[in-house]
């Protein structure tokens, strides 16, 4: 099972979104965490190293470390700002 890490960044805008949206990304990366995937809408990014996580009308930006046992969610934010 993996562990879960936040930046700081990332874990303030969690705190800042609607209480639904957020119980809902930290419900879908304990199932992550945990190996399942199914149910979520995943996909992996083009151009840079990593993927993304959507749930309605945000997405979050995440890294598997695979040696370190680690998911590091990056970054979190509506569909439109979220990829600048």
């Amino acid at each position: 099972m993996y562990s879960i890490t936040y930046r700081k960044s990332a874990a303030k805008a969690l705190t800042k979104l609607p209480s639904e949206v957020s119980a809902r990304f930290v419900a879908g990366f304990q199932k992550l965490a945990s190996g399942e995937t199914e149910g979520l809408d995943i996909k992996k990014l083009t151009g840079r190293a990593g993927f993304r996580l959507r749930i309605g009308g945000f997405r979050t930006l995440y890294r598997i470390e695979e040696e370190q046992l680690v998911i590091e969610v990056v970054a979190i934010g509506n569909r439109g700002d979220i990829y600048k």
